[in-house]
């Protein structure tokens, strides 16, 4: 039930057809998982917390710095030193006192991603290193959670979501990360964006585009992107979606994994 001042709140999702109260319902029922305080998970918890998402959970290692500030919008100057989840915490108790929130100060690994994501009903991938995102991918897989994982460089963002413990409209599985990219990149060809540069608002773009997902997985409106890959331009103002499938090759389910 919602309490006069929640329903004053989240009026504007109760009216749209597709949400409703139920739906609004069910977001306060979730329980989401980001992944990274940063330029991804900033405007991602901020979103999910103002749509009423009933608890959000917060995993990074990180502290607060003054370079940070161009894009990780939940901080602010008098967060510099603070730990991310901390500030980000506060952030989310000033906009919406109805969200629980559990944090983790922690680095996501291979030894502990899966006793992690098991918590929660849906996990939000937004680091910046893909040690973590095939960390976080072979967890969800093996937890059967659902993921929505983005990704930015200096001008361009991608965005994805997977499903790979369920099977496909033609009855194969759907795709894993490991399908999308079975290895990751040559160490030091894939600069950091400390190296590289980043344009702030791509990462609020992508960020609040990854909170919509979240949103629409939690829902069950509109038409999901298992399979899909958004691709954002931010030099032309492009955005292209392309299809992808699920590789027998891949070690998670592919052919291989099945006979063993």
């Amino acid at each position: 039930m919602f309490s006069p001042e929640e329903i004053e709140r989240y009026a504007r999702h109760i009216v749209l057809h597709d949400v409703g109260g139920p739906g609004q319902q069910k977001l306060k029922a979730a329980r989401v998982l980001v992944i990274g305080a940063g330029g991804l998970g900033s405007p991602l918890i901020l979103y999910l917390a103002a749509a009423g998402v009933g608890e959000i959970g917060i995993v990074d290692d990180d502290e607060v710095s003054l370079s940070n500030l161009q894009r990780q919008v939940i901080h602010g100057t008098p967060d510099i030193g603070r730990a991310k989840i901390e500030s980000a915490h506060a952030a989310i108790e000033r906009l919406n006192p109805h969200v629980k929130v559990t944090t983790l100060r922690a680095r996501l690994t291979e030894k502990n991603a899966r006793a992690i994501v098991v918590a929660f009903d849906i996990v939000a991938d937004g680091s910046d290193n893909f040690a973590t995102r095939y960390a976080v991918s072979d967890a969800c897989f093996y937890e059967s959670r659902p993921l929505v994982t983005a990704a930015v460089g200096a001008f361009d963002g991608s965005l994805t979501a997977l499903r790979p413990y369920e099977k496909g409209p033609l009855g194969e599985p759907n795709p894993t990360y490991r399908c999308l990219y079975p290895e990751p990149p040559p160490e030091g060809t894939v600069p950091a964006c400390s190296e590289a540069g980043v344009l702030g608002a791509l990462t609020g773009i992508l960020g609040a585009m990854m909170a919509l997902e979240i949103i629409r997985e939690i829902v069950g409106f509109g038409e999901g992107l298992v399979g899909k890959l958004v691709l954002v331009d931010a030099l032309n103002m492009r955005f292209e979606t392309v299809r992808y499938g699920w590789d027998p090759a891949n070690p998670l389910n592919g052919i291989a994994s099945a006979a063993s």
